[in-house]
């Protein structure tokens, strides 16, 4: 039997309001909770400038993957649930698993290195946004899938600034202090009183800070020389905007010429092919032979073998390095034997903080995407940051 006309009607306006729902939640996506806004706040997080809606490829995620090898990101698959109920969200706790599932999630989500497992990626065949829990992207930029046309990508820079910071000021003054050289005879039992007398003490207040990449990080470790009486300079690709607590911001190719004028010098800069190997015999050359160099980076923006050769020629001061290059360094490297230098297995993000920026950034984030609202923390996998 044929339908009244009127109840053709109500059909067409019922489902015409169902299709209107989503996009009307979309458009009118409510005001990050005063905790999102707080950590936002905290860590000078900003939005991307358009909205997610607005990019063709975006699309409310069928099916999220979780990379969750990490146990802290097992254990929060049910948030992840709950930030995306029209989703199946997978939970993948091994490599194996994620590349099996991998071929129709919307969305990847997970630390590095398995975020960026080529295996992984190449899997995927309908991926549109890759979710990075790491600050680092290096390992991803050069995968195919990562520079497809459109695919979103983000990461979690900033969130571990604060303890990065707090380490590289420390070996700025362990180094200053000699402290270096005193936990090397606490090690043997000297008392080395002979050999701290003849080892040169400096003050930091009154120097020179260079920060070489005033993102967050460089931030964050800007303000704490500059809480400690140093004159701070830094050279940043981009941006605008200076803190007070920062006197000068140059362009990347000033950087001899501020390296030059530095007491100590801080690399805080992601690896690109601009910025690997930027830190070579040219770089130590214009050093003060009293200059200090921290790197809590990554490992591939110094030339080793040209920083052994500085630090064996006390061509500087010492060398305070959370990554290194070879990463792990071998038993036998000659870094390890170098004068001065004093290194840590890049653990410099660790703390006894509970981390949970990380989550209230990473849930927010996947709100805002199915809301396909403006996200936060966009990279450019071109650029690699």
């Amino acid at each position: 039997m044929a339908l009244p006309l009127i109840a053709i009607r109500q059909i067409v306006a019922l489902t015409l309001l169902a299709q209107a729902i989503p996009a009307a939640n979309a458009a009118s996506a409510p005001r990050p909770a005063p905790e999102v806004a707080a950590t936002m706040a905290k860590l000078r997080v900003e939005e991307a400038p358009r909205p997610q809606r607005d990019n063709p490829r975006w699309q409310v995620p069928r099916k999220i993957l979780l990379i969750a090898t990490n146990p802290q990101l097992a254990a929060q698959a049910d948030a992840f649930a709950a930030a995306a109920p029209m989703a199946r969200v997978v939970t993948a706790r091994d490599r194996a698993t994620a590349e099996a599932e991998a071929a129709d999630a919307d969305v990847i989500i997970g630390f590095n290195p398995e975020v960026c497992d080529g295996r992984i990626l190449g899997a995927t065949k309908q991926l549109r946004w890759l979710a990075s829990l790491s600050a680092g992207i290096e390992s991803c930029t050069g995968q195919p899938t990562v520079q497809a046309p459109g695919l979103l990508m983000t990461n979690m820079r900033g969130v571990d600034s604060a303890a990065i910071a707090e380490h590289a000021i420390a070996m700025v003054l362990a180094i200053a202090h000699g402290l270096d050289v005193f936990a090397a005879n606490t090690a043997k039992g000297t008392w080395g009183q002979q050999n701290g007398g003849n080892l040169s003490m400096q003050m930091i207040e009154g120097k020179t800070l260079l920060v070489v990449g005033l993102g967050g990080i460089g931030t964050e470790v800007a303000w704490r020389g500059k809480a400690l009486g140093m004159t701070v300079l830094a050279t940043r690709e981009g941006g605008s905007g200076k803190p007070d607590f920062v006197s000068y911001i140059g362009k990347p190719d000033e950087l001899l010429a501020l390296a030059k004028k530095a007491d100590a010098i801080v690399s805080s800069v992601p690896l690109t092919p601009q910025t690997t190997g930027l830190y070579n015999e040219a770089f130590f050359a214009v050093l003060k032979p009293t200059a200090i160099f921290v790197n809590v980076a990554r490992g591939g923006s110094v030339v080793t073998a040209d920083l052994v050769k500085a630090l064996s020629e006390h061509r500087l001061a010492g060398a305070g390095l959370d990554v290194v290059d070879p990463e792990p360094l071998p038993p036998d490297h000659p870094l390890w034997k170098a004068p001065r230098v004093l290194i840590s297995p890049h653990t410099s993000a660790r703390s006894d903080l509970p981390g949970d920026a990380r989550w209230t950034l990473a849930l927010e984030n996947l709100r805002r995407y199915v809301a396909g609202d403006r996200m936060l923390l966009v990279v450019d996998p071109k650029r690699g940051y």
